[in-house]
């Protein structure tokens, strides 16, 4: 099936197509990337057109440092209540006594609750990189990883399990001032109640890095963090759909400190039109459908991981309990940096992450994108056969991707 896209319908008129065919070629040709192959990559997905709409907004324009009713700038009264409508709605939808909405990412996020919490110097415990933290869980070449004093802890190199006892461990001898629970690469639901018990007893704050499942929490389908963490980190792409950006979620105690961790000491002026594209995004998500939507995101990448067992794949944890999964290639006899450029040219679009076993890298992959194009657990088995087809014999690629291009073209994610 032969796709064709234009602009018409996410830009007004195609304005952008008058004014600079050229940039409006290169929004064009990544919109048929994305609607022509698969993107099974964990941390993204499709945010709906109204989404897209507040993206591209007058409020564009609006410069609004600091907060609704105390700005620094003269008229914000719109944008003060698009940025109350925000915070409103992710209080309520995740039952936190506060929210911050102005992170621009989520490193940024996380940065903030370092700055509320922490100072320099200060020791860190947070699950380690090559077990699947994040750059800001404490890498040389990151912020983190320059300002503070980070241990690391790990999960079992037979079960990719975290190990909560070595947490435990590291914990009573390091006696952190912090313990950040979250990975970019974990397949399976963290014990936010076990880690809360450890800080508890060392007298260390909890902070909760939930970029990756807030969106499943969000919909039901993954347990919340913010009952137990002191700070909750996240972003509101990924599974939450909505653009990209971050927040901060946390206890009235701490409200003033995290806000005046974003602002004024880490960022200026707010993006009052990604804030209220969030406010898009969270109403969303507070709806049945986006609740049907999470549990399916959960059951597709239950259906994917066995599929790429039967494969002959080594799949982590033996397992998700979420949106992603990671496994190891090697079986199917490829590296996971081969293994990627085959599946890419194939039309499958993942990443490459680290494994639980000393210099191993292998292949990350998500469901949220594809969910949210309507597909269900039959594509997902269909795909795992396609990606054991397109490693196996790198001449099958070809086939693969008249496959892939196929699939798409009957679950477009901007149909019409």
């Amino acid at each position: 099936m032969v796709v064709t896209h234009t602009l018409d319908g996410l830009l007004p008129a195609d304005v952008l197509g008058r004014q600079d065919p050229e940039l409006a070629d290169l929004l064009i040709g990544e919109l048929d990337r994305q609607s022509t192959t698969l993107q099974l990559i964990a941390a993204e997905n499709f945010t709906s057109p109204a989404v897209l709409a507040a993206l591209g907004s007058p409020l564009a324009n609006k410069y609004a440092e600091g907060y609704p009713g105390a700005r620094h700038h003269g008229g914000c009264e719109l944008v003060d209540v698009a940025e109350r409508l925000a915070v409103e709605r992710a209080m309520a939808l995740f039952g936190a006594e506060h929210a911050n909405v102005q992170s621009h990412s989520g490193s940024s996020a996380v940065l903030a609750a370092y700055a509320a919490l922490l100072r320099p110097g200060d020791t860190v415990l947070a699950l380690g990189l090559p077990h699947g933290g994040h750059l800001t869980h404490g890498s040389p070449a990151n912020f983190s990883g320059r300002w503070f004093d980070f241990v690391g802890y790990g999960v079992d190199p037979e079960s990719g399990l975290i190990d909560y006892e070595q947490v435990h461990a590291l914990a009573r001898s390091h006696r952190p001032k912090a313990i950040v629970c979250g990975s970019i690469s974990y397949p399976r639901h963290i014990d936010y109640e076990a880690f809360r018990a450890v800080a508890d007893e060392v007298g260390a704050y909890l902070i909760a890095d939930a970029a990756h499942p807030i969106g499943l929490v969000a919909g039901g389908a993954a347990p919340s963090p913010v009952p137990y963490a002191d700070v909750v980190c996240a972003t509101t792409h990924k599974v939450l759909r909505g653009p990209r950006g971050g927040m901060l979620l946390c206890g009235a105690e701490l409200a003033e400190r995290v806000d005046r961790a974003v602002f004024p000491f880490t960022q200026g002026g707010a993006q009052m039109h990604t804030i209220a594209a969030k406010a898009v995004a969270f109403g969303e998500a507070a709806t049945p459908a986006f609740a049907a939507y999470a549990h399916q995101v959960v059951a597709n990448a239950q259906a994917l991981a066995a599929g790429l067992t039967a494969e002959g794949l080594a799949v982590t944890t033996g397992g998700t309990d979420t949106h992603l999964l990671t496994l190891d290639p090697a079986p199917l006899g490829v590296d996971a940096r081969t293994a990627r450029g085959r599946l890419a040219a194939a039309g499958l679009v993942l990443d490459t992450c680290a494994l639980p076993h000393p210099d191993v890298r292998g292949l990350r992959l998500g469901t949220a994108a594809v969910t949210t194009q309507g597909m269900g657990e039959a594509e997902m088995a269909r795909i795992a056969v396609l990606l054991g087809q397109a490693l196996r014999e790198e001449p099958a690629g070809r086939l693969v991707r008249e496959e892939v291009r196929d699939l798409t073209g009957r679950f477009p994610p901007y149909p019409g």
